[in-house]
Protein backbone atom coordinates (compact mmCIF):
# COMPACT_ATOMS: atom_id res chain seq x y z
CA UNK A 1 0.00 0.00 0.00
CA UNK A 2 1.75 2.92 -1.10
CA UNK A 3 -0.09 5.43 1.86
CA UNK A 4 -1.25 4.86 5.16
CA UNK A 5 -4.99 3.49 5.57
CA UNK A 6 -5.64 5.86 8.87
CA UNK A 7 -3.37 8.14 10.89
CA UNK A 8 -3.92 7.70 14.41
CA UNK A 9 -5.44 11.55 15.10
CA UNK A 10 -8.13 10.14 12.35
CA UNK A 11 -8.99 6.88 13.87
CA UNK A 12 -9.37 9.24 17.40
CA UNK A 13 -11.56 11.54 15.34
CA UNK A 14 -14.16 9.34 13.92
CA UNK A 15 -14.20 7.03 16.70
CA UNK A 16 -14.54 9.30 19.72
CA UNK A 17 -11.45 7.05 21.75
CA UNK A 18 -8.86 8.66 24.34
CA UNK A 19 -5.66 7.75 23.94
CA UNK A 20 -3.92 5.45 26.54
CA UNK A 21 0.10 5.69 25.29
CA UNK A 22 1.20 7.15 22.50
CA UNK A 23 -1.05 7.29 19.17
CA UNK A 24 0.75 6.20 16.38
CA UNK A 25 1.23 8.14 13.87
CA UNK A 26 -0.16 5.98 10.79
CA UNK A 27 -1.69 2.35 10.61
CA UNK A 28 -1.69 0.37 7.73
CA UNK A 29 -4.76 -1.88 7.77
CA UNK A 30 -7.37 -3.08 10.46
CA UNK A 31 -8.05 -6.40 12.27
CA UNK A 32 -10.03 -8.16 14.61
CA UNK A 33 -7.97 -11.55 14.64
CA UNK A 34 -4.76 -11.52 16.92
CA UNK A 35 -3.47 -14.46 14.78
CA UNK A 36 -3.40 -12.92 11.60
CA UNK A 37 -2.89 -9.27 12.83
CA UNK A 38 0.02 -7.77 10.80
CA UNK A 39 2.51 -5.08 11.83
CA UNK A 40 1.31 -1.91 11.96
CA UNK A 41 -2.36 -2.07 11.53
CA UNK A 42 -5.43 -1.73 13.95
CA UNK A 43 -6.49 -4.71 16.26
CA UNK A 44 -10.32 -4.25 16.60
CA UNK A 45 -11.25 -5.93 20.34
CA UNK A 46 -14.63 -7.01 19.22
CA UNK A 47 -16.56 -9.57 21.62
CA UNK A 48 -17.96 -12.87 19.49
CA UNK A 49 -19.84 -15.42 20.07
CA UNK A 50 -17.35 -17.47 21.73
CA UNK A 51 -14.13 -15.14 21.66
CA UNK A 52 -13.79 -11.83 23.67
CA UNK A 53 -11.45 -10.14 21.52
CA UNK A 54 -9.83 -7.88 24.39
CA UNK A 55 -8.73 -11.47 26.45
CA UNK A 56 -5.65 -11.18 22.85
CA UNK A 57 -5.13 -7.38 22.68
CA UNK A 58 -1.85 -8.13 24.75
CA UNK A 59 -1.10 -10.99 21.68
CA UNK A 60 -2.21 -8.36 19.22
CA UNK A 61 0.15 -5.54 19.85
CA UNK A 62 2.82 -8.11 20.52
CA UNK A 63 2.38 -9.66 17.47
CA UNK A 64 3.16 -5.88 16.37
CA UNK A 65 -0.05 -4.18 16.10
CA UNK A 66 -0.09 -0.23 15.53
CA UNK A 67 -2.35 0.40 18.55
CA UNK A 68 -5.59 -1.57 19.86
CA UNK A 69 -9.07 -0.32 19.65
CA UNK A 70 -10.97 -1.41 22.81
CA UNK A 71 -13.71 -1.01 24.87
CA UNK A 72 -13.55 1.09 28.16
CA UNK A 73 -15.48 -1.51 30.42
CA UNK A 74 -12.17 -4.16 29.70
CA UNK A 75 -9.83 -1.47 30.42
CA UNK A 76 -8.93 -2.11 33.96
CA UNK A 77 -8.38 -6.10 32.69
CA UNK A 78 -5.67 -5.00 30.13
CA UNK A 79 -3.07 -3.40 32.81
CA UNK A 80 -0.16 -2.08 30.74
CA UNK A 81 -1.54 -2.97 27.66
CA UNK A 82 -0.55 0.56 25.15
CA UNK A 83 -0.77 2.43 22.86
CA UNK A 84 -5.08 2.15 22.75
CA UNK A 85 -7.74 4.32 21.93
CA UNK A 86 -10.49 3.58 24.29
CA UNK A 87 -14.27 3.80 23.79
CA UNK A 88 -17.81 2.64 24.83
CA UNK A 89 -18.02 -0.11 22.60
CA UNK A 90 -15.18 -1.23 20.20
CA UNK A 91 -17.98 -3.01 17.83
CA UNK A 92 -19.73 -0.09 17.57
CA UNK A 93 -16.84 2.21 16.97
CA UNK A 94 -15.52 -0.08 14.66
CA UNK A 95 -19.11 1.16 12.64
CA UNK A 96 -17.77 4.60 12.70
CA UNK A 97 -14.55 3.52 11.28
CA UNK A 98 -16.53 2.13 8.56
CA UNK A 99 -18.62 5.16 8.13
CA UNK A 100 -15.88 7.19 7.96
CA UNK A 101 -13.72 5.78 5.31
CA UNK A 102 -17.20 5.62 3.13
CA UNK A 103 -17.31 9.36 3.73
CA UNK A 104 -13.96 10.02 2.76
CA UNK A 105 -14.41 7.58 -0.37
CA UNK A 106 -15.08 8.92 -3.97
CA UNK A 107 -15.41 4.97 -5.12
CA UNK A 108 -18.06 3.97 -6.64
CA UNK A 109 -20.12 0.99 -4.51
CA UNK A 110 -21.55 -2.11 -5.19
CA UNK A 111 -23.21 -4.10 -2.91
CA UNK A 112 -24.57 -7.82 -3.19
CA UNK A 113 -26.88 -9.94 -1.47
CA UNK A 114 -29.45 -12.89 -2.17
CA UNK A 115 -30.18 -16.45 -0.75
CA UNK A 116 -27.73 -18.38 -2.90
CA UNK A 117 -24.38 -16.87 -5.60
CA UNK A 118 -23.91 -13.62 -3.34
CA UNK A 119 -20.50 -14.43 -2.86
CA UNK A 120 -19.42 -15.48 -6.23
CA UNK A 121 -21.22 -12.60 -7.64
CA UNK A 122 -18.99 -10.41 -5.08
CA UNK A 123 -16.21 -12.31 -6.16
CA UNK A 124 -16.79 -11.71 -9.90
CA UNK A 125 -17.30 -8.01 -9.63
CA UNK A 126 -14.10 -7.60 -7.37
CA UNK A 127 -11.83 -9.68 -10.41
CA UNK A 128 -13.36 -7.84 -13.08
CA UNK A 129 -13.48 -4.44 -11.79
CA UNK A 130 -9.80 -5.22 -10.31
CA UNK A 131 -8.60 -5.59 -13.71
CA UNK A 132 -9.71 -1.60 -14.70
CA UNK A 133 -8.86 0.02 -11.47
CA UNK A 134 -7.92 -0.03 -7.44
CA UNK A 135 -11.10 -2.48 -6.40
CA UNK A 136 -11.66 -2.68 -2.84
CA UNK A 137 -14.11 -6.00 -1.95
CA UNK A 138 -15.01 -8.10 1.06
CA UNK A 139 -12.79 -10.97 1.74
CA UNK A 140 -14.52 -14.61 2.12
CA UNK A 141 -18.31 -13.83 3.45
CA UNK A 142 -17.60 -10.92 5.62
CA UNK A 143 -21.45 -9.72 5.08
CA UNK A 144 -22.68 -9.06 8.76
CA UNK A 145 -22.93 -7.15 11.30
CA UNK A 146 -18.87 -6.79 11.83
CA UNK A 147 -18.22 -8.08 8.41
CA UNK A 148 -19.43 -5.15 7.11
CA UNK A 149 -17.95 -2.47 9.12
CA UNK A 150 -14.82 -4.26 9.26
CA UNK A 151 -14.85 -4.16 5.57
CA UNK A 152 -15.41 -0.74 5.17
CA UNK A 153 -12.83 0.11 7.87
CA UNK A 154 -10.28 -1.32 5.58
CA UNK A 155 -10.95 0.70 2.55
CA UNK A 156 -8.33 3.12 1.33
CA UNK A 157 -9.35 6.32 0.37
CA UNK A 158 -7.93 6.00 -3.42
CA UNK A 159 -10.36 2.80 -4.42
CA UNK A 160 -12.23 3.55 -7.56
CA UNK A 161 -14.84 0.88 -7.03
CA UNK A 162 -15.75 -1.04 -3.92
CA UNK A 163 -17.54 -4.64 -3.71
CA UNK A 164 -19.83 -5.10 -0.75
CA UNK A 165 -21.66 -8.82 0.29
CA UNK A 166 -24.65 -7.79 2.60
CA UNK A 167 -25.96 -10.98 4.61
CA UNK A 168 -28.77 -11.73 7.00
CA UNK A 169 -30.99 -14.85 8.64
CA UNK A 170 -33.33 -12.34 10.38
CA UNK A 171 -35.55 -9.26 9.06
CA UNK A 172 -33.96 -6.18 9.75
CA UNK A 173 -30.29 -7.18 9.27
CA UNK A 174 -29.34 -5.64 6.05
CA UNK A 175 -30.90 -2.26 6.75
CA UNK A 176 -28.22 -0.68 9.00
CA UNK A 177 -25.22 -2.56 6.66
CA UNK A 178 -26.55 -0.67 3.65
CA UNK A 179 -26.87 2.31 5.16
CA UNK A 180 -23.29 2.34 6.26
CA UNK A 181 -22.52 0.95 2.82
CA UNK A 182 -24.58 3.40 1.05
CA UNK A 183 -23.90 1.20 -2.66
CA UNK A 184 -24.24 3.01 -5.61
CA UNK A 185 -25.35 -0.40 -7.29
CA UNK A 186 -27.65 -2.65 -5.52
CA UNK A 187 -27.83 -6.66 -6.52
CA UNK A 188 -30.51 -9.33 -5.88
CA UNK A 189 -29.58 -12.52 -6.79
CA UNK A 190 -32.32 -14.81 -6.15
CA UNK A 191 -34.91 -15.98 -3.24
CA UNK A 192 -34.64 -19.50 -2.13
CA UNK A 193 -36.18 -21.23 0.61
CA UNK A 194 -33.23 -20.41 3.11
CA UNK A 195 -33.38 -19.52 7.00
CA UNK A 196 -36.93 -20.21 7.00
CA UNK A 197 -36.69 -21.07 10.66
CA UNK A 198 -36.61 -17.45 11.18
CA UNK A 199 -39.33 -16.29 8.42
CA UNK A 200 -42.88 -17.56 7.90
CA UNK A 201 -42.87 -17.52 4.08
CA UNK A 202 -40.17 -16.96 0.88
CA UNK A 203 -41.97 -13.24 0.40
CA UNK A 204 -40.76 -12.63 3.25
CA UNK A 205 -37.22 -13.40 2.62
CA UNK A 206 -37.62 -11.05 -0.19
CA UNK A 207 -38.45 -8.35 1.82
CA UNK A 208 -35.75 -9.06 3.89
CA UNK A 209 -33.15 -9.07 0.99
CA UNK A 210 -35.18 -6.17 -0.77
CA UNK A 211 -33.85 -3.71 2.69
CA UNK A 212 -30.71 -3.43 0.78
CA UNK A 213 -31.99 -0.93 -1.58
CA UNK A 214 -33.09 0.96 1.38
CA UNK A 215 -29.38 2.08 1.68
CA UNK A 216 -29.22 3.29 -2.19
CA UNK A 217 -27.05 6.18 -3.25
CA UNK A 218 -29.46 8.72 -5.17
CA UNK A 219 -30.51 7.34 -8.35
CA UNK A 220 -28.75 4.38 -7.67
CA UNK A 221 -29.75 0.95 -9.47
CA UNK A 222 -30.83 -2.01 -8.43
CA UNK A 223 -29.95 -5.12 -10.12
CA UNK A 224 -33.30 -7.70 -9.68
CA UNK A 225 -33.23 -11.14 -10.98
CA UNK A 226 -36.16 -10.89 -13.38
CA UNK A 227 -36.94 -14.56 -13.29
CA UNK A 228 -38.05 -15.47 -10.02
CA UNK A 229 -41.62 -15.35 -8.26
CA UNK A 230 -40.43 -12.54 -6.12
CA UNK A 231 -38.95 -10.33 -9.11
CA UNK A 232 -42.11 -7.51 -8.64
CA UNK A 233 -42.23 -8.10 -5.07
CA UNK A 234 -38.26 -6.75 -5.24
CA UNK A 235 -39.00 -4.22 -7.67
CA UNK A 236 -41.34 -2.87 -5.43
CA UNK A 237 -39.06 -2.42 -2.99
CA UNK A 238 -36.67 -0.80 -5.33
CA UNK A 239 -39.22 1.73 -6.79
CA UNK A 240 -40.16 2.98 -3.06
CA UNK A 241 -36.48 3.65 -2.70
CA UNK A 242 -35.93 5.87 -5.60
CA UNK A 243 -33.76 3.35 -7.53
CA UNK A 244 -33.58 2.96 -11.02
CA UNK A 245 -34.98 -0.50 -11.95
CA UNK A 246 -31.74 -2.85 -14.07
CA UNK A 247 -33.67 -6.85 -14.57
CA UNK A 248 -31.14 -9.83 -15.22
CA UNK A 249 -32.42 -13.73 -16.48
CA UNK A 250 -33.82 -15.09 -19.47
CA UNK A 251 -36.73 -13.29 -19.89
CA UNK A 252 -37.07 -10.82 -23.49
CA UNK A 253 -37.54 -8.21 -21.48
CA UNK A 254 -34.40 -8.03 -19.54
CA UNK A 255 -32.13 -5.48 -19.48
CA UNK A 256 -29.16 -8.03 -19.02
CA UNK A 257 -30.65 -10.94 -21.04
CA UNK A 258 -29.28 -14.56 -21.28
CA UNK A 259 -29.60 -15.72 -25.12
CA UNK A 260 -27.65 -19.15 -24.29
CA UNK A 261 -25.63 -20.88 -22.32
CA UNK A 262 -23.71 -23.79 -23.28
CA UNK A 263 -23.12 -25.46 -20.03
CA UNK A 264 -20.24 -27.81 -19.80
CA UNK A 265 -18.64 -29.70 -16.40
CA UNK A 266 -16.18 -27.43 -15.86
CA UNK A 267 -17.81 -23.98 -17.07
CA UNK A 268 -19.98 -22.40 -19.52
CA UNK A 269 -19.62 -20.49 -23.01
CA UNK A 270 -22.52 -17.79 -22.67
CA UNK A 271 -24.25 -15.43 -25.40
CA UNK A 272 -26.34 -12.35 -23.66
CA UNK A 273 -27.31 -9.10 -24.86
CA UNK A 274 -26.35 -6.39 -22.11
CA UNK A 275 -28.54 -3.01 -22.47
CA UNK A 276 -28.64 -3.88 -26.28
CA UNK A 277 -25.09 -5.00 -26.86
CA UNK A 278 -24.48 -8.69 -27.95
CA UNK A 279 -21.56 -10.26 -26.55
CA UNK A 280 -19.85 -13.70 -26.03
CA UNK A 281 -17.94 -15.20 -23.18
CA UNK A 282 -16.53 -17.62 -21.25
CA UNK A 283 -16.83 -19.10 -17.65
CA UNK A 284 -15.06 -21.20 -15.47
CA UNK A 285 -17.10 -21.95 -12.87
CA UNK A 286 -20.60 -24.15 -14.25
CA UNK A 287 -23.63 -24.28 -13.59
CA UNK A 288 -26.65 -22.34 -15.10
CA UNK A 289 -27.12 -20.12 -11.63
CA UNK A 290 -23.26 -18.93 -12.70
CA UNK A 291 -24.38 -18.02 -16.10
CA UNK A 292 -27.74 -15.85 -15.27
CA UNK A 293 -24.90 -13.96 -12.67
CA UNK A 294 -22.66 -13.34 -14.72
CA UNK A 295 -25.48 -11.04 -16.24
CA UNK A 296 -25.54 -9.56 -12.74
CA UNK A 297 -21.78 -8.47 -12.54
CA UNK A 298 -22.27 -7.04 -16.15
CA UNK A 299 -25.06 -4.81 -15.69
CA UNK A 300 -23.50 -3.60 -12.40
CA UNK A 301 -20.09 -2.89 -14.70
CA UNK A 302 -22.34 -0.63 -16.56
CA UNK A 303 -23.82 0.76 -13.80
CA UNK A 304 -20.63 1.79 -11.98
CA UNK A 305 -19.25 3.28 -15.75
CA UNK A 306 -16.58 0.66 -16.21
CA UNK A 307 -15.77 -0.93 -19.49
CA UNK A 308 -18.62 -3.97 -20.17
CA UNK A 309 -16.53 -5.87 -22.74
CA UNK A 310 -13.68 -5.91 -21.07
CA UNK A 311 -15.44 -7.42 -17.99
CA UNK A 312 -16.76 -10.07 -20.00
CA UNK A 313 -13.49 -10.73 -21.58
CA UNK A 314 -12.66 -10.96 -17.54
CA UNK A 315 -14.87 -13.39 -16.70
CA UNK A 316 -13.19 -16.11 -18.09
CA UNK A 317 -10.14 -15.62 -15.20
CA UNK A 318 -12.88 -15.93 -12.58
CA UNK A 319 -12.00 -18.89 -10.59
CA UNK A 320 -15.40 -20.47 -8.33
CA UNK A 321 -15.03 -19.36 -4.37
CA UNK A 322 -13.75 -21.37 -1.89
CA UNK A 323 -16.32 -24.32 -1.10
CA UNK A 324 -18.61 -23.24 -3.83
CA UNK A 325 -17.56 -25.50 -6.90
CA UNK A 326 -13.83 -25.61 -7.33
CA UNK A 327 -12.59 -28.82 -8.98
CA UNK A 328 -9.10 -30.87 -8.07
CA UNK A 329 -7.61 -34.38 -9.13
CA UNK A 330 -6.54 -36.00 -6.58
CA UNK A 331 -4.29 -39.49 -7.35
CA UNK A 332 -5.28 -42.87 -6.09
CA UNK A 333 -3.98 -46.46 -6.90
CA UNK A 334 -1.68 -44.90 -9.94
CA UNK A 335 -5.08 -43.19 -11.91
CA UNK A 336 -7.08 -40.26 -10.06
CA UNK A 337 -10.48 -39.09 -9.36
CA UNK A 338 -12.05 -35.71 -9.16
CA UNK A 339 -13.16 -33.51 -6.19
CA UNK A 340 -16.05 -31.14 -6.61
CA UNK A 341 -15.47 -28.73 -2.99
CA UNK A 342 -19.30 -27.56 -1.97
CA UNK A 343 -18.99 -27.63 1.37
CA UNK A 344 -19.41 -23.87 2.33
CA UNK A 345 -23.12 -24.09 2.68
CA UNK A 346 -26.03 -25.41 1.34
CA UNK A 347 -29.61 -24.83 0.36
CA UNK A 348 -32.53 -26.58 -1.58
CA UNK A 349 -31.69 -24.02 -4.44
CA UNK A 350 -27.53 -24.74 -4.30
CA UNK A 351 -28.24 -28.11 -2.98
CA UNK A 352 -29.72 -28.80 -6.51
CA UNK A 353 -27.37 -26.68 -8.51
CA UNK A 354 -24.63 -28.89 -7.20
CA UNK A 355 -26.16 -32.26 -8.44
CA UNK A 356 -26.80 -30.45 -11.66
CA UNK A 357 -23.17 -29.90 -11.94
CA UNK A 358 -22.27 -33.41 -10.75
CA UNK A 359 -24.56 -34.62 -13.29
CA UNK A 360 -22.68 -32.66 -16.32
CA UNK A 361 -19.45 -34.43 -15.17
CA UNK A 362 -18.02 -37.65 -16.92
CA UNK A 363 -16.51 -40.33 -14.62
CA UNK A 364 -13.24 -41.95 -15.58
CA UNK A 365 -13.24 -45.53 -16.38
CA UNK A 366 -15.36 -47.87 -13.62
CA UNK A 367 -15.96 -44.64 -11.76
CA UNK A 368 -19.27 -43.11 -10.02
CA UNK A 369 -20.78 -40.26 -9.35
CA UNK A 370 -20.71 -39.68 -6.15
CA UNK A 371 -22.77 -36.85 -3.28
CA UNK A 372 -21.76 -36.22 -0.03
CA UNK A 373 -24.38 -34.57 1.91
CA UNK A 374 -25.11 -32.94 4.86
CA UNK A 375 -27.96 -31.45 6.42
CA UNK A 376 -29.52 -27.93 5.05
CA UNK A 377 -30.08 -26.07 7.91
CA UNK A 378 -32.11 -23.24 9.14
CA UNK A 379 -35.20 -24.41 6.63
CA UNK A 380 -37.97 -24.53 9.54
CA UNK A 381 -41.37 -26.77 9.53
CA UNK A 382 -40.71 -28.04 5.55
CA UNK A 383 -37.10 -29.09 6.27
CA UNK A 384 -37.94 -32.67 5.95
CA UNK A 385 -39.95 -32.37 2.92
CA UNK A 386 -36.67 -30.00 1.13
CA UNK A 387 -34.04 -32.88 1.98
CA UNK A 388 -36.68 -35.91 0.95
CA UNK A 389 -37.54 -33.95 -2.49
CA UNK A 390 -33.90 -34.01 -3.52
CA UNK A 391 -33.96 -37.38 -4.45
CA UNK A 392 -35.98 -36.32 -7.50
CA UNK A 393 -32.70 -34.46 -8.37
CA UNK A 394 -30.07 -37.26 -7.57
CA UNK A 395 -32.08 -39.20 -10.71
CA UNK A 396 -32.25 -36.85 -12.67
CA UNK A 397 -28.40 -36.51 -12.67
CA UNK A 398 -27.71 -39.82 -12.55
CA UNK A 399 -25.77 -39.77 -9.23
CA UNK A 400 -24.70 -43.38 -8.42
CA UNK A 401 -24.33 -43.17 -4.82
CA UNK A 402 -25.20 -40.74 -1.88
CA UNK A 403 -23.46 -40.64 1.07
CA UNK A 404 -25.25 -39.07 3.54
CA UNK A 405 -25.12 -37.39 7.46
CA UNK A 406 -27.73 -35.38 10.06
CA UNK A 407 -30.66 -36.01 10.86
CA UNK A 408 -32.18 -34.31 8.23
CA UNK A 409 -30.65 -36.16 5.51
CA UNK A 410 -32.14 -38.99 6.90
CA UNK A 411 -35.41 -37.70 5.08
CA UNK A 412 -33.41 -38.57 1.46
CA UNK A 413 -31.98 -41.84 2.76
CA UNK A 414 -35.24 -42.91 2.79
CA UNK A 415 -36.48 -42.00 -0.25
CA UNK A 416 -33.27 -42.97 -2.32
CA UNK A 417 -33.56 -46.42 -3.96
CA UNK A 418 -31.46 -49.15 -2.47
CA UNK A 419 -28.96 -49.13 -5.40
CA UNK A 420 -28.15 -45.59 -4.46
CA UNK A 421 -27.48 -45.73 -0.54
CA UNK A 422 -23.70 -45.86 -0.23
CA UNK A 423 -23.78 -44.93 3.89
CA UNK A 424 -25.32 -42.92 6.31
CA UNK A 425 -23.86 -41.67 9.52
CA UNK A 426 -25.38 -39.49 12.14
CA UNK A 427 -22.48 -36.91 11.40
CA UNK A 428 -19.95 -36.01 9.01
CA UNK A 429 -17.46 -37.16 11.96
CA UNK A 430 -19.00 -40.51 11.66
CA UNK A 431 -19.36 -40.21 7.57
CA UNK A 432 -15.56 -39.48 6.84
CA UNK A 433 -13.79 -42.24 6.94
CA UNK A 434 -16.81 -44.53 5.52
CA UNK A 435 -16.52 -42.10 2.65
CA UNK A 436 -12.78 -42.21 2.70
CA UNK A 437 -12.95 -45.86 2.60
CA UNK A 438 -15.12 -46.01 -0.30
CA UNK A 439 -13.52 -43.64 -3.18
CA UNK A 440 -11.77 -45.45 -6.50
CA UNK A 441 -10.40 -44.38 -9.05
CA UNK A 442 -12.42 -42.63 -12.13
CA UNK A 443 -14.98 -41.23 -9.33
CA UNK A 444 -16.29 -37.87 -9.62
CA UNK A 445 -16.80 -36.80 -5.84
CA UNK A 446 -19.20 -33.85 -4.66
CA UNK A 447 -19.59 -32.79 -1.04
CA UNK A 448 -21.92 -30.17 0.10
CA UNK A 449 -24.26 -29.28 2.83
CA UNK A 450 -24.59 -26.41 5.23
CA UNK A 451 -22.05 -24.90 7.53
CA UNK A 452 -23.63 -26.31 10.59
CA UNK A 453 -23.19 -29.83 8.94
CA UNK A 454 -19.79 -29.76 9.12
CA UNK A 455 -18.66 -30.89 5.65
CA UNK A 456 -15.54 -28.58 5.00
CA UNK A 457 -13.63 -31.20 7.10
CA UNK A 458 -14.74 -33.89 5.39
CA UNK A 459 -13.03 -32.36 2.44
CA UNK A 460 -9.71 -31.98 4.15
CA UNK A 461 -9.51 -35.11 4.72
CA UNK A 462 -9.95 -36.28 1.48
CA UNK A 463 -7.53 -34.06 0.43
CA UNK A 464 -4.90 -35.45 3.02
CA UNK A 465 -5.68 -38.90 2.51
CA UNK A 466 -5.45 -38.45 -1.49
CA UNK A 467 -2.64 -35.74 -1.94
CA UNK A 468 0.05 -38.60 -0.41
CA UNK A 469 -0.98 -40.38 -2.89
CA UNK A 470 0.71 -38.08 -5.31
CA UNK A 471 0.45 -34.95 -6.38
CA UNK A 472 -3.15 -32.94 -7.04
CA UNK A 473 -3.80 -30.79 -9.64
CA UNK A 474 -6.41 -28.12 -8.90
CA UNK A 475 -8.25 -26.99 -12.18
Amino acid sequence: MSQALWTGEEIAQATGARIVGASPADVTGVSIDSRTVKPGELYVAIKGDVHDGHDFVAAALKAGAAAALVSEEKLASLGDAAPLFVVTDALKELELLGRAARARSNAKIVAVTGSAGKTGVKEALATVLGKQAETHFSVASFNNHWGVPLTLARMNASAVFGVFEIGMNHVGEITPLTAMVRPHVAIVTTIAPVHLAFFESIDQIADAKGEIFSGLEPDGAAIINGDIAQTERLIAHARRAGARIVTFGDAKTADARLLRADLHADGSEVEAVIFGEAMSYSLKNPGKHVALNSLAVLAAVRAVGADVAAAARALGEVPPPSGRGARETLAINGRSFTLIDESYNANPASMRAALENLGRVKPGASGRRIAVMGDMLELGDGAKIFHRELSDAVAANRIDLVFACGPMMHELWDALPQEKRGAYAADSGALQPIVLDAITAGDVVTVKGSLGSRMGPVVKAIRARFAASGAANKG
